[in-house]
This record gives C-alpha cells, sequence and structure tokens, in this order.
C-alpha cells in the first residue's frame, strides 16, 4: 500500500521540455517555449495540493526538474502519451494507488486538482470539450487510454463500456490549456 492516507496519485507525463509546445513556434523561440513549459507544469504540480505526485516521462531533463520541484518521477519507456499514461497506471496500482489522476502540464491556471478525485470516472475536458486535461480513474479498471482529438468524447465512451460512474468536472481552471499562441497566458514570465 502507498504510504499516505490518500490512496490517489496525480500523474503528469512530460515528454520533455526542449521539444514541448511545437505549435507555439511563431509566436515564441525555443528557450521561450522550454520556460513556458516549466512554468505551466509547476503551476499544475502546486495544483496537486496535499495529493502525491509522480511526473511521467523518459527524458532525464524532466526528471531532474521533478526533483528539483520536490515530486517524484517515474521513467516510462514507452512511445506516446496513451502507452506512457496506460503504463504510469498500472505501475500506480501495482503499487496500492486506487486512484490516479492524469493530468496535463500545460494548464497554465490550474488551481485544485482533487475537484476530479470522485468515484468513477471524473473528466474536466477543455474549454472545446475537445480534450481530456484532467482525469480521474480507478487505477486498476483496466481504462484504455484514447489522448488526442476527440478524447473526452472517447473517454466518456470509454467509462460507459466499463460501467464505471461518469462525472464531468466543468472547472475553467482546468479547461484552459494551451495549444495555440491565442491560448498563451498573459501572466507568465518570458
Amino acid at each position: 500500500m502507498p504510504s499516505h492516507d490518500n490512496a490517489t496519485v496525480v500523474l503528469i507525463p512530460i515528454r520533455s521540455f526542449d521539444d514541448s509546445k511545437s505549435r507555439l513556434a511563431e509566436a515564441l523561440d525555443p528557450t521561450e517555449r522550454r520556460r513556458l513549459t516549466m512554468w505551466m507544469a509547476a503551476r499544475v504540480v502546486s495544483a496537486a495540493g496535499a495529493l502525491p505526485v509522480r511526473v511521467v516521462t523518459d527524458d532525464h531533463d524532466v526528471v531532474e526538474w521533478a526533483h528539483e520541484v520536490g515530486v517524484g518521477a517515474m521513467r516510462v519507456d514507452r512511445k506516446g502519451l496513451n502507452a506512457s499514461v496506460t503504463a504510469a497506471v498500472d505501475h500506480a496500482a501495482r503499487v496500492g494507488f486506487e486512484r490516479a489522476i492524469i493530468a496535463h502540464a500545460d494548464l497554465p491556471a490550474a488551481e485544485d486538482l482533487s475537484v476530479v478525485d470522485k468515484p468513477g470516472v471524473s473528466i474536466a475536458p477543455d474549454t472545446a470539450r475537445d480534450g481530456s486535461n484532467v482525469m480521474c480513474i480507478p487505477a486498476a479498471s483496466g481504462f484504455v487510454f484514447a489522448y488526442g482529438p476527440a478524447s473526452f468524447s472517447r473517454h466518456c465512451d470509454e467509462a460507459r463500456r466499463l460501467d464505471l460512474p461518469l462525472t464531468i468536472v466543468d472547472d475553467p481552471s482546468l479547461a484552459w490549456d494551451v495549444d495555440d499562441p491565442s491560448d498563451l497566458p498573459p501572466d507568465w514570465n518570458h
């Protein structure tokens, strides 16, 4: 069992800081994109509050950053977001976590990830209700991830397939993600 009172772990997948947010290249140079990604990821870590956090990555630089901000890192040698998150959730279940919150690292307004910590499957979609910015699932449920376009509807369908209660969490602080230059937060330090 986990050595804490809460049976929920927060998993934050981060592929890399150096090649992140390439769709922002027209507005930000590589150094600015790196700083922005690190700034947003720190906001997401902070939004976990007292919940244990594991940054999911295969990048040494990201592992070092996780340790610097005081959270654990889970090295996952899998290609693609779906495979990496599946491996991380499976590991969380094996070490005794009952639930896993999967939170993307590009949420500049994230305040409280625990709002999705509910029985069954909870999803905080993006503002367009296309993506699944933050989800909470039973760690041992065998949930099949389908990140990418229309992931919100596919993840809702997966909860129904597994016959798990589904809660949609409409939280503006979790709905805002940064994919394009028009999404950039005005308050980040360039």
